[in-house]
């Protein structure tokens, strides 16, 4: 395990002095931050186990035992070590963008070491060869980002304590399809998010405001790796993509979108300071994931549709009437509470009931991480 995965400790780096932030923040906070149950916020899960580990992967055995090997050379192993000028490029940020930025830095440290535990705790309870060699494999490629990125909260000042949040935080209980629905495109949607903002960056290096992004090409290809053996697993059981199954798949989808687009639309300024739209940046990062979940999935959604984006539109409106409201005290507030919650779930609901595109599955699961 690389020198930069330090789970339990929080230290304060000199290098805050560099960050131009407004005032110190104590690691309690933002661990508690992290800790937080919310409908936006990353989520720790847990599994049936032993389902899981019945699992065979004889149908794609060609394909998984290559994408195994893959794995085993961990061509990433060297990439999660900090040089010993990092700290040197770090830019002094407003406390607008400190604050999102710092943000998405404890919403994407959780959202890694999530996959961390998950894949770590499958690992442990499984007696399935190939079970225990892939999460062995995740765990270790998750690992590594989350103590990088706590690293560069540290840097701040702010590291989140890894341990007491796999202690304290709320687990939530999905079956087996679904963990594989949910984790298959949290790693492909974050592929498609990392490698949009790389790309963003690459030709525009004025914008690169915090040397972390410069690990984004070889960081989202281990998510693209990651979303692929998921994929397989997917694929060597059919009946997961087949029958009422679908209806979930189309559940899924239209979350993991309409829970982003909610995020990224309350981190205006952070996406200002990479000089892109966030509208249009979201809706990249979802032709991006609609493109590569073809591999795996029976359909992909209709983001050409007018309404998809006015509903994604609608539903964070609401979200955003719904959070001011919470804020502040008295019968009216609640009442608005429970008004744009409401709003919220019936546009959800028409999102869900918008056409879809049929997709014919193809003979070869896995794909190049080519964008």
């Amino acid at each position: 395990m690389q020198e930069t995965v330090a789970l339990d400790s929080t230290t304060e780096s000199t290098a805050a002095t560099r960050t131009g932030k407004p005032a110190r923040k104590h690691s309690e906070q933002s661990t508690s931050r992290a800790k937080q149950d919310t409908i936006l916020s990353p989520r720790f899960y847990t599994t049936d186990f032993k389902a899981m580990d019945r699992f065979d992967v004889t149908p794609v055995r060609e394909e998984w035992d290559a994408l195994m090997a893959e794995f085993d050379l961990d061509t990433n192993r060297e990439h999660f070590v900090r040089p010993e000028d990092f700290v040197d490029e770090l830019q002094e940020l407003s406390p607008e963008l400190y604050e999102e930025f710092l943000e998405f830095l404890i919403s994407s440290v959780t959202s890694e070491f999530s996959g961390c535990v998950l894949y770590s705790d499958t690992k442990k309870q499984s007696q399935n060869p190939d079970i225990k060699n892939l999460m062995g494999y995740m765990a270790r490629d998750e690992s590594r980002h989350a103590g990088f990125i706590n690293h560069c909260l540290k840097d701040f000042g702010v590291g989140v304590d890894l341990g007491f949040l796999r202690r304290e935080k709320k687990y939530k209980f999905f079956k087996p399809k679904f963990i594989l629905y949910a984790t298959y495109l949290s790693e492909k949607i974050g592929y498609a998010r990392y490698i949009a903002i790389y790309r963003q960056l690459e030709a525009n290096p004025e914008k690169r405001f915090h040397p972390i992004f410069r690990w984004f090409k070889q960081w989202c290809n281990d998510e693209f790796r990651h979303g692929d053996a998921l994929a397989l697993l997917m694929r060597s059981q059919p009946e997961l993509l087949r029958g009422t199954n679908k209806l979930w798949i189309r559940f899924f989808l239209n979350a993991v979108y309409a829970t982003m687009f909610v995020r990224d639309h309350q981190r205006p300024v952070f996406h200002a300071a990479l000089g892109v739209d966030t509208t249009e940046y979201d809706m990249q990062v979802f032709d991006i994931t609609s493109t590569i979940s073809e591999q795996v999935f029976p359909f992909k959604i209709d983001h050409e549709n007018p309404k998809f984006l006015q509903h994604l539109q609608k539903i964070s409106h609401n979200i955003e009437k719904m959070n001011e409201a919470s804020r502040q005290k008295g019968f009216a507030a609640k009442l608005t509470q429970i008004s744009s919650a409401a709003g919220a779930g019936i546009t959800f609901i028409k999102l869900y009931m918008l056409p879809v595109i049929s997709n014919e599955l193809p003979e070869t699961v896995r794909l190049k991480p080519a964008w």
